[in-house]
């Protein structure tokens, strides 16, 4: 049977503001990675490991992954902790 991995992606070094964090990846995890002995750089003969689908919410990935009998992992997102900073606080000690 298949396996998947539910997620959103991380932002990349590149992208400082929350936009574009809202796409839902489902990505199929790799059966038999091996080694190429010419160049050795990983691959594998399962196609779906190149494989990602993007959704627009977490419950089309679900459902998705349900109706294809995929068994899945749902990576939850970290909660960010925002510091409210003040110019003024800079003066105050």
């Amino acid at each position: 049977m298949k396996k998947a991995k539910i997620y959103i992606p991380n932002k990349s070094a590149m992208q400082s503001g929350l936009g574009k964090l809202d796409k839902w990846i489902l990505e199929f995890e790799t059966k038999d990675p091996t080694k190429n002995p010419l160049m050795g750089w990983e691959s594998s003969s399962d196609t779906y490991s190149e494989l990602k689908l993007e959704f627009s919410n977490i419950d089309l990935a679900i459902n998705y992954a349900k109706k294809n009998k995929i068994d899945y992992e749902i990576i939850e997102p970290k909660k960010r902790k925002t510091v409210k900073k003040s110019y003024s606080d800079n003066f105050l000690n």
